[in-house]
């Protein structure tokens, strides 16, 4: 696999592992007893975004490694 397609294929990965962590780590503002005035009790109360960007990564990695095993041993 070329370097090009692999760092391709790794950050289409991690957009996609992005959206399956996202919630992992979401507190809602009725969970926090926090809620803003105008908004729903879903809302996110406070996300911390390097967190889930750490844990994205990690997964993104071990999907890449699954990904390029399956593609260098064809």
């Amino acid at each position: 696999m070329r370097t090009s397609v692999a760092i391709a294929t790794f950050f289409c990965l991690w957009f996609i592992t992005l959206f399956a962590v996202l919630p992992f780590f979401a507190k809602t503002q009725d969970e926090a007893g926090e809620i803003v005035p105008g908004t729903p009790e879903s809302a996110p109360a406070r996300i911390n975004v390097w967190k889930i960007f750490a844990v994205n990564t990690v997964v993104a990695s071990v999907a890449f490694a699954g990904v390029y095993a399956v593609i260098a041993n064809l």
